[in-house]
């Protein structure tokens, strides 16, 4: 898996740059995502739950968790 392209939010480097959530494209339909502070430990997903999850966020579905 070292092998992806991983991408963090420019709203990361605000707090440091160890306190980054980053995400990158697999083979077909999967995303990986990571905490760049735990790089070894990878969360799996597909695109459809991860778009879900990601516009579940922006309407403040979690908000309640922050």
């Amino acid at each position: 898996m070292s092998n992806f392209s991983w991408q963090k939010s420019s709203y990361s480097n605000a707090e440091g740059a160890n306190n980054c959530l980053e995400l990158a494209a697999g083979t077909d339909d999967l995303r990986h995502l990571r905490e760049s502070d735990d790089p070894d430990v990878i969360v799996t997903t597909t695109t459809a739950k991860l778009r879900a999850f990601i516009l579940g966020a922006k309407a403040g579905e979690f908000d309640h968790l922050i």
